[in-house]
């Protein structure tokens, strides 16, 4: 069987899912005091600055967003050169103040759960928050690691054959979401 791809979520599709996130992180946090967005590179930055952005017309006031690179903290890698301090950056300028902050952490896509570990592990490194929350686009299954997101644009269950891209106008031009694969194959 040859690969197929369908799009399951397109430009209005993510935009509206982010907007509900937005929400749901005002009204479960009761406004944005005390917050501070971190999103994991690549996509997970877009999708917590667009937040904010989002944030910010709700409520006249922004949040803090940090940029985090967990190359180092991998456990499917070898140690990188990267300092314990350089994960988090904020605009290049270094990492924001997360130290008793409630940390809500962004990536595109939770599969296993490993990703998510070790941007905790560089999170805890960096300094000890109030709390870490997840916030993530598509939520696809499959975890090794007991991690659940607090906030899931769409669940999209998956067999172990298919793959989530997501692609963002910032990176890849356009806005969507693609599952490539055997749909109803096993895995």
């Amino acid at each position: 069987m040859s690969e197929e791809r369908h799009v399951i979520m397109d430009e209005i599709g993510i935009r509206r899912a982010l907007t509900r996130i937005a929400h749901e992180i005002l009204e479960k946090n009761k406004g944005i005091d005390d917050c501070a967005f971190v999103g994991i590179r690549t996509r997970g930055i877009y999708l917590a600055r667009r937040i904010a952005e989002r944030i910010a017309e709700i409520e006249g006031r922004t949040v803090p967003v940090g940029e985090l690179d967990i190359t180092s903290y991998r456990d499917d890698r070898k140690s990188g050169t990267m300092g314990r301090y350089d994960a988090v950056k904020q605009g290049g300028e270094g990492a924001p103040a997360i130290r008793d902050k409630r940390v809500i952490l962004f990536d595109d896509v939770l599969y296993t759960g490993r990703t998510i570990r070790a941007a905790m592990d560089a999170i805890m490194d960096i300094g000890r928050p109030k709390s870490i929350q997840l916030a993530v686009l598509v939520d696809r299954g499959h975890r090794e690691l007991p991690i659940r997101p607090d906030y899931v644009g769409k669940n999209v269950p998956t067999s172990k054959l298919e793959n989530i891209e997501v692609s963002l106008a910032e990176v890849d031009g356009a806005d969507n979401v693609t599952i490539l694969g055997q749909r109803g194959q096993t895995g």
